[in-house]
Formats: structure tokens, C-alpha cells, sequence
């Protein structure tokens, strides 16, 4: 495998195998999401692993992006270094929200991981608008999960 090859396989793993080490943490999660009083415009528990691995996949390329341009290597370290913080601040989320039941500290958080993701996204577009652009799905998916996890607060 070539090295650039073997360095997207690696961008897109990462993401991949924290969303999936979270996920297997909080892996009664949907039974948990179907008996919970949600707010309208819920989905399917079905589709929220359908859409996280869409959205770890763009991550990942986005960061391949970011990792392959041809900007000063502080830059790109800086942005992989926020890149990595609101990856960890999104591991944590299904586990205070699922786990823990703590509704209103994960709407918190979910603030916090999405001021990250806006902070990530300014920083890769910089470097490479379509690595920008490969993070707005996830920034507007953390946007309607906000307005889940606020419902969801209320109604329980």
C-alpha cells in the first residue's frame, strides 16, 4: 500500500473507530433513545449509525486533506490538533447523554463539541475549502442533534 493510501486509510480509520468505540460503550443506546419522550422531527433510531458513519467517513477525508496540503506543518498541526480535541469531545457525548441520563449536561457539551466542530471546520477550510466543506454535514447534524438533545431534556 502507498503512503498516501495507507494515510487516508488511516485519516478515515480514526474517527471510524472512535465513533465505534463509543458507540459500543453506549450500546443499549437505542433502546435507551426508544423509550425516551422526543421532541418532533426525530428520526429513526436506525438512522443516527447510518448518519455517523457517513459523517466519521467525511471526517476522515477532511483530515486526509488537511494532513496531505501543502501549508506550513504548524498550521496543519494546529488544526489536526483541534481536529483531535472535538473528536475526543464527541466520544464522550453518547456516553453522558446514554449512560448517564444526564440530558442537560450533554446539551452542554453538545455546545461545546459544536463550538469545536465550527473551530475545526474554519481552520481546514483555510487550509483546503473542500476539507471546509467535507465538515458542514457534521456541524449541521450536531446542530439538529442539539435541538434533539434539548427536546429530549424537556420532555423527560
Amino acid at each position: 500500500m502507498n503512503r498516501k493510501l495507507r494515510q487516508l486509510f488511516i485519516c478515515v480509520a480514526v474517527p471510524l473507530a472512535v465513533g465505534g468505540i463509543s458507540a459500543w460503550l453506549s450500546r443499549e443506546s437505542m433502546n435507551t433513545f426508544a423509550i425516551l419522550n422526543k421532541p418532533p422531527l426525530s428520526p429513526p433510531g436506525w438512522l443516527f449509525p447510518v448518519v455517523w458513519t457517513i459523517l466519521f467517513v467525511l471526517m476522515g477525508v477532511a483530515s486526509y486533506l488537511v494532513l496531505r496540503s501543502a501549508q506550513p506543518q504548524q498550521t496543519i498541526n494546529k488544526a489536526l490538533w483541534l481536529y483531535g480535541i472535538q473528536l475526543g469531545v464527541n466520544f464522550f457525548w453518547s456516553i453522558i447523554f446514554f449512560n448517564l441520563s444526564l440530558y442537560l449536561l450533554s446539551f452542554f457539551w453538545l455546545i461545546l463539541l459544536w463550538l469545536l466542530i465550527f473551530a475545526t471546520t474554519v481552520w481546514f477550510y483555510r487550509i483546503s475549502q473542500t476539507a471546509g466543506h467535507l465538515m458542514l454535514p457534521y456541524l449541521l447534524w450536531v446542530t439538529f442533534a442539539g435541538y434533539l438533545n434539548w427536546g429530549i431534556y424537556q420532555l423527560n
